[in-house]
């Protein structure tokens, strides 16, 4: 696999994420509408009824509530299947490990081998090429250039713990449904549709549209298989489909999961590794 098609692994499973195809609310509303009979009750700007606001703020509360963030560590292997712009598809493993609101520790392996060691840490980004011998060194910006997103590493952790990112609590419009509530909510940079569980609160789908029209991104994050481990509510299963100018589809598979367990993060780097 060529130095550019790794990089563009690493991208979606560090970040899960590559925007496109901005959508205004109302048309995201049209499509919920067309696809069932829910109720979509739009909350009006101006004299909003008591008990809608009351509702919406007890969903968002909930949901906030739910996010994962009572562990220290995170170790995962991870079957991923990549479908890239060209249309060409690649399946292999990662190993992923996970220091809370500290470092991101990723292996990559091939039938050769291992073929690609990353770290991100807040403030930084190192990527081994190791069948090519060689290593990037990078500030955390990089990861801002590569996907012209202003990830910070909270966002980057957020999606591989699997808790929503883009969330703002602008909500401007909620769905109901038997078994799932859905809310609109509009941030400074994008517009998110996220549909949880109704039982507990649990991230069922994301969708994110920029809100800059100029900016046709947007991204879809399916959330299912979940497992309770530690007291955590776990998706074991995520789809991201992500298009630009081109579409992009991966899906991971947590095999196996953990938490809270002792963690090395190894990162050496060989002398007769060039630097790019």
């Amino acid at each position: 696999m060529t130095y550019f098609k790794w990089l563009g692994v690493l991208a979606f499973i560090v970040l899960g994420i590559q925007m496109s195809s901005c959508r205004s609310t109302r048309k995201i509303q049209t499509a919920i509408t067309k696809k069932d009979t829910a109720i979509v009750v739009v909350v009006p700007e101006v004299d909003r009824k008591a008990d809608s606001t009351q509702y919406i703020h007890q969903v968002f509360q909930a949901i906030q509530a739910n996010r994962i963030t009572g562990f220290r560590t995170m170790t995962a292997k991870v079957k991923v299947d990549y479908k890239g712009a060209d249309g060409k598809k690649l399946d292999f493993t990662a190993n992923v490990r996970l220091q809370k609101d500290s470092a991101i520790w990723i292996s990559i392996s091939s039938i050769l081998g291992e073929a690609l060691r990353a770290m991100v840490t807040k403030d930084s980004v190192k990527v081994l090429y190791k069948l090519d011998k060689t290593v990037q060194l990078r500030s955390i910006e990089y990861i801002q250039e590569v996907t012209k997103i202003p990830f910070s590493f909270k966002e980057l952790q957020d999606l591989l713990i699997g808790n929503p990112i883009y969330l703002d609590s602008n909500i401007v419009s909620y769905k109901n449904e038997e078994r799932a509530v859905s809310l609109m909510s509009v941030g400074t940079l994008f517009k998110h549709f996220l549909t949880v569980n109704r039982g507990d609160y649990a991230p069922l789908h994301s969708k994110l549209d920029d809100v800059d029209m100029i900016r046709a991104r947007t991204c879809d994050i399916t959330y299912g298989d979940y497992e309770s481990k530690n007291g955590m509510n776990f998706a074991k299963y995520r789809k991201i489909v992500a298009s630009e100018k081109s579409k992009l589809e991966i899906e991971l598979q947590f095999k196996q999961f953990d938490f809270n367990e002792q963690l090395s993060f190894p990162f050496p780097i060989p002398k007769n590794y060039k630097r790019q």
